[in-house]
């Protein structure tokens, strides 16, 4: 099972304008083929179709974990792409009638790049690339052969790492939300890529780790990386449980951090990382969003929070 929070794994830093055309750059990291959603998908059925569990439980345990993390980080950069999209966190009315829509208040939408993120979806994220292709099942490889699936996982998170890298060289430095996506997943995508190495090794003895960093991406380079590298977030692999995925502990501790990275021994943590506030993105009701003139809808929400608050009863 999958336990939620109602966090993002990290804080982002609000958007300083609105900017669809790097959210939907951003998209490539969601729907493309080396996105999240292609790790998430992998991973997650590889693990469900993982054969001899119990005698080859640090490999299983492994996958499933990561998983978990995977299905943070499709959380994670669906948040970016819609912070891009729609602007700076704002007090906006967001309950009035819009004002005239006959004006085209959206007029500059027809000349982004993606114009469906806002005509189709309203400035948020679905599983598309940034060319608006949608992500597909040809994505995903599980073979039941526990090398192959590990090598392809390995080959996965290199592909993911260079196109974080060549996403990140697009936004320039007032994209700050695009920019923290890429730079933290850029550090994960290495724990991820390193952990399979590893696990590979243990499987076969074939140093695979060797071929690290792959692509040859020094992250030191990159600023939005150091505070991660700094609390040693390229150390860490998560459980993402309170008591199980524990003998993750067989395939990655005992190791230390690739000689390109700080220094360090590797290690597990139980649970997950302590997360950053998802942004509340505020309503606009000149494109019905989330209702022309939703009054009623806040009231009737406002009323069935107070509810929940005070304990289980009618409206």
């Amino acid at each position: 099972m999958f336990l939620r929070v109602d966090k993002l794994q990290i804080e982002l830093p609000p958007p300083r304008k609105q900017d669809p055309n790097a959210a939907f750059a951003l998209q490539e990291l969601l729907g493309g083929k080396y996105g999240e959603m292609s790790t998430l998908g992998n991973y997650m059925f590889q693990s469900f179709n993982f054969r001899s569990k119990s005698k080859l439980k640090p490999f299983y345990e492994l996958v499933a974990a990561i998983t978990a993390e995977e299905l943070g980080h499709v959380e994670l950069v669906s948040n970016g792409v819609a912070m891009l999209a729609n602007g700076p966190d704002a007090a906006a009315d967001d309950s009035g009638t819009g004002g005239d829509i006959s004006e085209g208040p959206f007029g500059q939408m027809q000349d982004i790049r993606l114009a469906a993120g806002f005509l189709s979806h309203g400035g948020g994220a679905v599983p598309i690339d940034s060319n608006g292709m949608s992500w597909n099942k040809d994505f995903v490889t599980t073979t039941g052969n526990v090398v192959f699936d590990l090598l392809h996982n390995f080959h996965l998170e290199c592909g993911a790492r260079l196109h974080k890298l060549r996403v990140y060289e697009t936004l320039d430095s007032s994209d700050a939300t695009g920019r923290e996506v890429c730079g933290y997943l850029l550090v994960r995508g290495s724990v991820h890529a390193h952990a399979y190495a590893l696990a590979l090794k243990k499987l076969t003895g074939v140093a695979i780790e060797q071929m690290l960093p792959t692509p040859n991406i020094p992250l030191g380079n990159i600023p939005e990386c150091q505070k991660y590298l700094q609390e040693g977030a390229h150390r860490r692999l998560y459980t993402f449980s309170p008591s199980d995925y524990s003998a993750i502990r067989g395939i990655w501790e005992g190791e230390m951090a690739l000689p390109t990275d700080p220094p360090g021994e590797l290690v597990v943590v139980e649970g997950m990382p302590d997360g950053g506030r998802i942004h509340d993105l505020v309503g606009q009701p000149s494109a019905f969003t989330p209702d022309y003139a939703p009054e009623e809808f806040y009231e009737i929400a406002s009323r069935l929070t107070q509810k929940a608050h005070q304990g289980a009863g009618s409206l």
